[in-house]
């Protein structure tokens, strides 16, 4: 087993509170990604022993290690919380991978923790297998984001509409380090705090902001980076978050909390799944400027240690917050070439264009997102752009190599976890872009009318 140490806890002390799993009465391990615990350095029989299964419910936390609730603030739906936390929710701590990568281990529902206000600390399974699998789906399609080890089972229900059985995702991350994170130690008025988490943070993902004559604003452009490639990913591959608080935006980069996530069915930009978000404010087409909405609030969070003078800390941020529009339209602008299979040098004015074109064409037939750029030249009846796109001189074998075949499409998303049986859905999503024999059913679109009435639900 990895060394496991309490970094975080020591050097952000104000931040960390010691914590415990709940004892629960009769764990076992539900699922649990082999493949994932041998990168981590981990023996998936010992995970699977008693032992295993309380270091993976909380109960019994590595030896030598502290388990803690983290502190973070939040707008969450826009509305500002200055202390929200891990209500239910526990990082074991830090250790080193098989790569020599720091990763934290995190626990989710294993018990009320101080930060859990009205909450009971718990989760039920379908919410915690519905993030194993979208977040083993969105790895392999190559998206930055947090890993699910395992979920395991309590023996123990949870009262939500009716009761559920209660489970725990182990997840696995470069740190659980957020926007929140920063807005909580600026709103505790400690600016040695906030430097702190600051210097933790460039330590932890972005060390070469410490070569920078401006360190700190320079960790501000590099998050601003990381958040402006994150959303174009997930806006090329049709993917909606669907609470977007800024508690829910890492400082690494990764995508973090797959409540009420989905992916797109038929293309329309006001898609929105989230039972919760009924202004629609994380609705598929909103997800980039409310990224940059988000980023404001770090810069917000950070202007102390941009200028001691109020004045010039907000001109350097604003200045370096615009980095985020050029950065968004050229990651979207690239991966939109690949998709299309164009090839390199293609104008990026062109590029966009057929790509608009294109996104429209969809839009007004109600076409399947994902179905219709791997398939593209029969799923389009549009004449002439298809001879303006053939001009662009396209790569077929390109195209299928970037545009998967398999994505964890909602309605067998919800049929998995109805029936429980995940198996053959993670088959085809853990190899999403070669198409097999047996696995048809997996590539087809959503049955008429499915997503008319289809919701979403975070799992609190």
């Amino acid at each position: 087993m990895p060394s496991f140490d309490s970094r975080f806890a020591r050097e952000l002390p104000e931040m960390a509170i010691p914590w415990k799993g709940a004892d629960f009465p009769d764990p076992a391990v539900l699922v649990l990604d082999d493949a994932l615990a041998a990168e981590l350095g981990f023996d998936a029989e010992w995970l699977r022993s008693a032992d295993g299964v309380r270091m993976l419910t909380g109960s019994e936390p590595p030896s030598g290690t502290t388990a803690v609730a983290q502190a973070y603030a939040g707008h969450q739906f826009g509305g500002y919380s200055p202390r929200l936390g891990d209500g239910r929710a526990l990082l074991v701590g830090e250790f080193t991978d098989t790569s020599g990568n720091l990763r934290d281990l995190h626990l989710k529902g294993s018990g009320k923790t101080p930060f859990a206000r009205a909450g009971d600390g718990l989760a039920a399974v379908g919410p915690m297998l519905r993030e194993y699998v979208v977040s083993r789906a969105m790895h392999a399609l190559g998206i930055p984001t947090t890993r699910s080890l395992a979920v395991v089972t309590t023996g123990r229900m949870v009262r939500r509409e009716e009761n559920l059985p209660g489970a725990v995702l182990a997840r696995v991350a470069a740190s659980h380090l957020r926007v929140g994170s920063f807005q909580y130690a600026r709103a505790t008025g400690d600016r040695d705090l906030l430097k702190r988490l600051a210097d933790h943070a460039i330590a932890r993902h972005h060390p070469a902001a410490a070569e920078s004559d401006r360190p700190y604003r320079r960790l501000f452009e590099m998050v601003v980076a990381a958040q402006a490639e994150l959303v174009a990913k997930w806006m090329l591959v049709g993917f909606i978050h669907g609470v977007m608080n800024t508690d829910n935006m890492t400082i690494s980069g990764e995508t973090i909390d797959y409540g009420p996530c989905a992916f797109l069915d038929v293309f329309e930009p006001s898609t929105v799944y989230s039972s919760i978000d009924s202004g629609g404010r994380y609705a598929y087409g909103n997800q980039p400027p409310v990224a940059h909405w988000n980023l404001a609030r770090l810069a917000e969070a950070m202007l102390p240690l941009f200028d001691d003078d109020e004045e010039k800390a907000v001109e350097q941020a604003t200045e370096s917050l615009n980095l985020f529009g050029p950065a968004y339209d050229e990651a979207w602008t690239e991966g939109m070439r690949l998709k299309l299979g164009l090839p390199a040098g293609t104008d990026n004015g062109n590029i966009r264009k057929i790509a608009e074109r294109l996104l429209i064409h969809m839009r007004d037939r109600r076409l399947d997102y994902t179905s219709t750029f791997r398939d593209l030249p029969h799923r389009i009846d549009d004449e002439d752009w298809l001879d303006d796109w053939r001009a662009l001189d396209p790569d077929i074998e390109s195209l299928k190599r970037i545009n998967p075949m398999y994505i964890p499409r909602n309605h067998l998303v919800e049929e998995a976890l109805e029936t429980g049986d995940i198996d053959q859905l993670i088959t085809a999503i853990d190899d999403p872009f070669t198409e097999r024999p047996g696995l048809e059913r997996f590539a087809e679109p959503a049955p008429e009318g499915f997503g008319a009435c289809y919701q979403t639900f975070c799992g609190t």
